[in-house]
């Protein structure tokens, strides 16, 4: 059995519909940002006493111009980190000089590697790598350039960090999977192609779910 989380009623309701009559899964809408998201999910686990095999977390990401993805490319972390912890300098941030803090989550393992077998097996093409988890999404070039280079990330998102910290707590594999609704770019909504993006994700984990299951 695997936890479906997603941030939002809007990116599940095509999972659910997708996934509808199938056995394996359970659904749940943590919340938009880092705080909802780990509040929801912690709660919903330390309530819950059947065995789960993970955490899938799914939904949608802007990606950072230069790292790679395209518009509605498929997209999976192999780490996570909540960015913008720290001090703000004016000009960027830097980290802490006296205290450490949790905030990378690394997320390879078993479960990425058998994403990636289904989906190239598939003829599914998707990027792999490094994704933030930001309070405020970039708005700007800039902003997002900044973070890509401090990171090395390929995608930004909002809750993915917390999610991937409460399943590390609860000692659960937990998979992101997110597609591009979004480049980081000066901000411009009439680019975005958020519907698209979302009903792409549920097509991917409707495609995966079953390979996953044993």
């Amino acid at each position: 059995m695997f936890l479906v989380v997603t941030a939002t009623e809007q990116e599940m309701r095509p999972i659910a519909k997708r996934l509808a009559g199938q056995a394996g899964w359970l659904p749940l809408v943590a919340g938009v940002g880092c705080l909802e998201s780990a509040l929801h999910l912690s709660r919903f686990l330390a309530g819950h006493h059947e065995p789960l095999q993970g955490i899938i977390n799914c939904g949608v990401a802007g990606a950072f111009v230069g790292a790679g993805p395209g518009l509605l490319d498929l997209c999976l972390a192999d780490h996570e980190t909540q960015a913008d912890v720290g001090v703000w300098l004016g000009d960027g941030i830097v980290d802490f000089e006296t205290i450490e803090l949790p905030i990378h989550f690394p997320l390879a393992g078993p479960l990425l590697d058998r994403a990636r077998q289904v989906f190239a097996h598939h003829g599914l093409p998707t990027w792999t790598g490094p994704f933030v988890s930001v309070l405020a999404v970039s708005g700007t070039l800039a902003r997002g350039e900044a973070r890509r280079l401090r990171y090395q990330a390929i995608c930004e998102n909002m809750e993915g960090a917390a999610v991937a910290r409460v399943a590390q707590a609860f000692q659960l594999p937990c998979l992101e999977l997110r597609v591009v609704s979004n480049m980081v770019e000066d901000r411009d909504l009439s680019s975005w192609q958020l519907a698209a993006a979302i009903e792409r994700a549920a097509e991917s984990l409707a495609l995966l779910l079953p390979a996953l299951r044993p």
